[in-house]
């Protein structure tokens, strides 16, 4: 089928980028004037697609002006979209998939070129909701005499319990030691969280090791699973043009669609255009990031995307952030995340778009703006926008963009005003603006007990000390006022040291949750390398210990330069996996406890954790902060938490001269420079290579490569759906609906999860009968939703929620009435019998039927279920537009009306004509079989929707379209 853009209504607006390129771009600028300078960035985006596929049916002249005049439509005009591409998961991917295999088959039934089908935009479709985690290794570093926890159990294989083999470094000449010593055994777990898509290394000597044991015992038994659907996908990305699949065991679809699928600007037929993105996964929005937009949907919106049909959303308010002033001195990426997240979440940004603008910007790297625009859920924006500006441009020359293409995109992205330019931009208009001072974001530590007893580090002098005042609780210690300046002295290594209230004992860097962000872990490092550069130490008395979170980290800090360093003040690598925060400990020195123990000190421990509970790292240790691995390395230098580090220097240096820690923080300049050249580009080219490659399980992998796919009768994972089977060349005048029977009365707030569940099959429904005779058991059923490739384990899973209540049987359960047998069955086999009887159904409903998430076989099940209507008070439109793009009309009472008001008990026989020329909103006649009339409203909103009902639905639409 066609673009929608083959036929250009603006093709007056289509010029050359240069004079010697033939590349060609709509000057979508020049249809608006000064209209369009005053657009929010999104919305230009939103605009040029607009233009750009724009057909007269689909995508309107009407829809353009709307756009143009967001300033006054946005809130109050629904507008189409079609983005450039989909991203699908495997669990969203395979119903979508089936539907165009099937499609195939009907187009050849109607004498059209089955090969002719394919998606109609670009569609990658990521394996990455397949793996379960049969095998696990649950390891904690084995620290000599622990402080806690029982680590002289091995951590066991699950549930073979096969006992984990040595990972030897295969006799590298430069590996020293061996890394099937005690070292690497006992840190066997490992391996298990490495990061994805990173090199696998040796913890202790940087060299590569085979991949981790439990990774491929669970990747064989994901592809032994699963074999039917891989196979299925592989022939998939053979026989559909603008299909891509990636892998099992690559990565998951939002981090694959970041660091792979990103063009950021698409040239298709020497055409220049705005990438952009749908996608079955909440996280698309990290693209935002990028300047991509892109927001998460439902499976049955990706799929009309890829049948060529356009997302329809409401014009957004635009939310602009304002970005301004510098951030603190000792402020980190992650605090200014968090802090963004919080304030977007206080204002109230839900169902908008928001798009950050300001002098601020500029002072985020791309792991921090796709980081922001990844946490959309938490403050509940649709999508949270960066334009394109030259950090844009750095990060993707980091990534291997070819610089011939980055200097076209940027021409291009200037010319049509793009690209964000802090010097010469005027910014747009927006529906409000809030303003976010990055100087108000305070770097901060949380203590001395609990995690959510948070302390800016410029009151953490005054804070500690009223710690000591206060009374025994979440806080205080109750330490004497004529105490609270003692001091005991201390002997080790040859020197004498003295302890006081506020001496730091345990500093531990972890990269645990948030501080797994590669920059807060490169800032530690790059503040010991500066902190050994101007001689200071951290006191050998102090129990100094650096876990990473995976192998990546350790390579990034060593191909840095900085690992030397951090080892210089004693941050040596002691293992993977959890430590300090979970009590692991090595016990403190007999000189420390005995000090603290002789003068009853409140000392510190201080982590880059997410724990710190009393007692938690070492029963010894009263006070413990959770803090940035550079605030780490900092109190474990000065040696006390009792410290101002705006008036106090750290130390001194060789000339006596007082070091202060801003001397030696490093700047965010310099972090995101190595984050950058260290970290970025590195992570890129690894993952480049590994969906380019493959892995020896997919590439080996058979799979069919016909045109039409084979269709394995015994399968009951894939099956080719009946959706096409009474097809016809061209659509037939609208039948009328007669003598249907209700299947179905329902009350308010139907969800897609009662008419469509998705989890467990039970036992006793349909779905398991059909599968126990074919010989599966109750162990091999799996889900409703791993089984969605499969049509008649989803139709007979079609209302099967336990919760359901159906006014016809009085009590929630998934049954209903057979009214001419009087039988009470599963709605299935009642279903069942109606079709073989020739009774059509009707589904009657109250308000918001279809509520809850977007679900296609919230659709497509009530239709195979034989159901031509439903009659409801109202709709989630989501769901309204799914059962008109599947064939089933929905229609509405009056308002003020229900079935109540009405006196319907649902045992009536309902009968209803259409007219030859339906029209939006148009009123019908609805007859019952006790001489009851009464009227309905057709709920169809535009031309395009009515189209589609006519010829059966949106997939019986486009095969005609293709036959």
């Amino acid at each position: 089928m066609d673009s929608p853009s083959a036929g250009y209504t603006f093709e007056y607006l289509l010029e050359t980028l240069d004079d010697s390129s033939h590349k060609k771009f709509f000057n979508v600028p020049k249809l608006g004037g000064t209209k369009y300078d005053i657009l929010p960035y999104s919305i230009r985006v939103l605009l040029e697609a607009a233009v750009r596929n724009c057909d007269g049916f689909l995508m309107k002249k009407e829809d353009i002006m709307n756009i143009l005049d967001w300033k006054t439509k946005q809130s109050n005009v629904e507008v189409p979209f079609f983005p450039a591409r989909v991203v699908l998961q495997d669990f969203t991917g395979i119903p979508a998939m089936v539907d165009f295999a099937a499609m195939r088959e009907a187009v050849k039934s109607l004498g059209g070129d089955p090969k002719k089908v394919h998606p109609a935009c670009p569609t990658d479709l990521t394996v990455d909701h397949s793996l379960q985690i049969d095998f696990s290794k649950c390891a904690i570093q084995n620290a000599p005499n622990p402080g806690g926890g029982d680590l002289q159990k091995a951590g066991k294989l699950s549930p073979l319990k096969v006992q984990p083999k040595k990972l030897p470094c295969r006799g590298q000449t430069t590996c020293r030691g061996s890394c099937d010593s005690g070292e690497l055994s006992r840190n066997s777990g490992t391996f298990s969280s490495q990061i994805e898509n990173t090199p696998i290394l040796c913890p202790f000597h940087l060299q590569p090791v085979p991949e981790p044991e439990t990774v491929l015992k669970n990747q064989e038994i994901e592809f032994g699973r699963n074999r039917e659907r891989l196979q299925f996908f592989k022939w998939s990305s053979g026989a559909f043009k603008n299909v891509a699949v990636v892998p099992p065991g690559t990565g998951m679809a939002h981090q694959v669609n970041l660091e792979y699928l990103s063009r950021v600007v698409f040239e298709e037929k020497d055409l220049l255009f705005p990438d952009s993105v749908v996608g079955t996964d909440s996280h698309i929005t990290m693209v935002n990031g990028l300047g991509i937009l892109g927001w998460g949907v439902g499976g049955i919106e990706t799929e009309a995307v890829m049948l060529g049909l356009p997302v329809t959303l409401t014009l957004p308010e635009v939310v602009g952030c304002e970005l301004t002033g510098l951030s603190n001195t000792f402020v980190t990426s992650i605090d200014i995340v968090l802090g963004i997240t919080k304030h977007l979440r206080q204002v109230g940004v839900a169902g908008k778009f928001v798009e950050f603008f300001g002098s601020g910007v500029s002072q985020l790297s791309i792991v921090d703006r796709t980081t922001i625009a990844n946490m959309c859920p938490e403050y509940g924006a649709i999508l949270s926008f960066f334009p394109v500006d030259n950090v844009t441009l750095r990060h993707l020359e980091h990534t291997g963009f070819d610089k011939t293409k980055l200097e076209s995109m940027e021409k291009y992205l200037k010319a049509v005003k793009l690209f964000r330019n802090d010097e010469t931009s005027s910014e747009p208009e927006y529906s409000q603006v809030i303003q976010i001072n990055l100087n108000s974001i305070v770097a901060s530590v949380s203590g001395p007990k609990r995690p959510q007893d948070r302390v800016a580090i410029t009151d953490m002098k005054s804070d500690f000390q009223a710690c000591l005042n206060e009374k025994v609780g979440f806080k205080g210690f109750q330490v004497a006022a004529e105490k609270q300046s003692d001091t005991v002295s201390i002997h080790y290594d040859g020197s004498e040291y003295k302890l006081s209230h506020g001496s730091v004992v345990i500093a531990a860097v972890i990269s645990c949750t948030n501080n797994c962000n590669p920059s807060v872990m490169l800032a530690a490092g790059l503040l010991a390398k500066k902190a050994v550069e101007t001689g200071l130490r951290v006191k050998p008395y102090i129990r100094t210990s650096l876990s990473p979170g995976g192998g990546m980290v350790t390579h990034y800090l060593s191909s840095s330069g900085v690992l030397p360093y951090l080892s210089k003040l004693g941050f040596d690598i002691v293992g993977y996996g959890c430590s300090t925060c979970v009590g692991n400990t090595a016990p403190l020195s007999e000189a420390v406890l005995s000090a603290v123990k002789q003068g009853d000190l409140v000392t510190c421990g201080v982590l880059s954790g997410n724990k710190n509970f009393e007692g938690r790292l070492c029963d010894c240790v009263r006070a413990n902060y959770l803090a940035s691995p550079p605030l780490v390395v900092a109190y474990a230098i000065a040696g006390t938490v009792n410290i101002d580090f705006q008036t106090e220097p750290l130390g001194t240096d060789s000339t006596g001269k007082e070091i202060y820690l801003h001397d030696i923080w490093p700047s965010r300049e310099e972090v995101h420079q190595i984050e950058e050249e260290h970290v970025v580009s590195s992570m890129f080219r690894a993952l480049k290579e590994k969906v380019e490659m493959g892995n020896k399980r997919w590439n080996s992998l058979e799979a069919p490569e016909s045109v039409l796919f084979p269709w394995d009768m015994k399968s009951t994972y894939i099956r080719c759906p009946s959706f096409f089977d009474k097809l016809t060349k061209e659509p037939s005048i609208l039948q009328p609906i007669e003598n249907a029977h209700v299947l179905l009365y329902l009350g308010d707030s139907v969800t897609t999860d009662h008419i469509s569940p998705a989890g467990s099959i039970a036992r006793s429904s349909a779905a398991a009968k059909y599968l126990t005779n074919r010989g599966l058991t109750p162990r091999e059923f799996n889900s409703y939703g791993a089984r969605r490739g499969n049509d008649a384990v989803m139709t007979r899973g079609t209302f099967a929620n336990i919760k359901l209540f159906n006014k016809f049987i009085g009590k929630p359960a998934p049954k209903t009435i057979h009214f001419p047998s009087g039988q009470t069955l599963d709605v299935f086999e009642a279903a069942e019998l109606y079709q073989k009887e020739g009774i059509p159904l009707i589904i009657l409903a109250g308000k918001k039927y279809g509520s809850g998430n977007s679900r296609d076989w919230a659709a497509k099940g009530p239709y195979l279920l034989g159901v031509k209507a439903v009659l409801a008070e109202s709709y989630e439109k989501i769901h309204k537009d799914h059962l008109i793009g599947i064939g089933i009309a929905p229609l509405e009472y009056l308002p003020g009306e229900n079935a109540d008001t009405l006196g319907l008990s649902g045992r009536e026989v309902f009968s209803l004509s259409f007219p030859e020329e339906l029209s939006p909103g148009i009123t019908l006649n609805m007859k019952t079989s006790t001489g009851k009339e009464f009227r309905v409203i057709a709920s169809f909103e535009n031309d395009v929707e009515i189209t589609l009902y006519k010829h059966g639905g949106l997939l019986n639409f486009v095969a005609r379209k293709f036959s």
